[in-house]
């Protein structure tokens, strides 16, 4: 079962209001051609008052892709930038609303691998960086490759905290990379791809290799 698609908005009021997440040209769980329709429009959005005349508000909606109602069920084409209308209601009932107050991404989850051999290396041989980088598909409710995308192998020595891009490598069209270098000491080998409007940037965990 694929994870919810979750989108995190923080709103600034210029009173001290209530602020009341309306997203009918935005974001919510009802997924229609041009707009998701939230089925939290009575869901008062987590205010906190900087001071006497502004508060900080903010919501998260969790969107379940295989989730139909009113509408169509969410679907890859729905990833990208999303405008969100916001309503505020103050204490006194006075109101004002923005159909286009900010934007926000909609994005499809990632994910990365990386796999490096052989373990133990031989110094000044060659060393083989495997991976697959994926990402979830709303059409097909599962994780498929993400295509001819650039992803950059690093490496960090051991004993060291930071990573050296070594080179930028493609995805082939079922996402996976592959690469050779040459062992030359102790260290740390990942993957880090930088993401795009539709899909998030996401990191390998770094695969140890001992050089000998």
């Amino acid at each position: 079962m694929l994870p919810p698609a979750v989108l995190s908005l923080e709103l600034q009021a210029r009173r001290a209001w209530e602020a009341l997440l309306y997203p009918g040209l935005g974001l919510g769980a009802v997924v229609a051609r041009d707009r998701i329709v939230s089925d939290q429009y009575y869901s008062h959005a987590d205010c906190v008052a900087s001071s006497a005349t502004t508060s900080t508000c903010s919501q998260t909606i969790s969107l379940e892709p295989d989730w139909k109602y009113g509408g169509t069920a969410l679907t890859n084409a729905h990833a990208g930038t999303w405008k969100v209308s916001v309503q505020g209601v103050a204490n006194d009932d006075s109101w004002t609303q923005s159909a286009s107050y900010t934007t926000t991404r909609l994005q499809r989850q990632s994910a990365l691998t990386v796999n490096a051999g052989p373990e133990p290396a031989a110094r000044g041989k060659a060393l083989t960086v495997t991976g697959r980088l994926t990402r979830t598909d709303w059409d097909n409710l599962d994780h498929r490759g993400y295509t001819n995308q650039p992803v950059k192998l690093q490496f960090r020595k051991a004993g060291t905290t930071t990573y050296a891009t070594v080179k930028t490598v493609y995805t082939s069209s079922t996402g996976n990379l592959t690469t050779t270098v040459t062992a030359s000491e102790d260290g740390y080998w990942r993957w880090n791809f930088a993401g795009t409007s539709t899909t998030p940037a996401v990191k390998a965990t770094g695969d140890f290799v001992d050089v000998q």
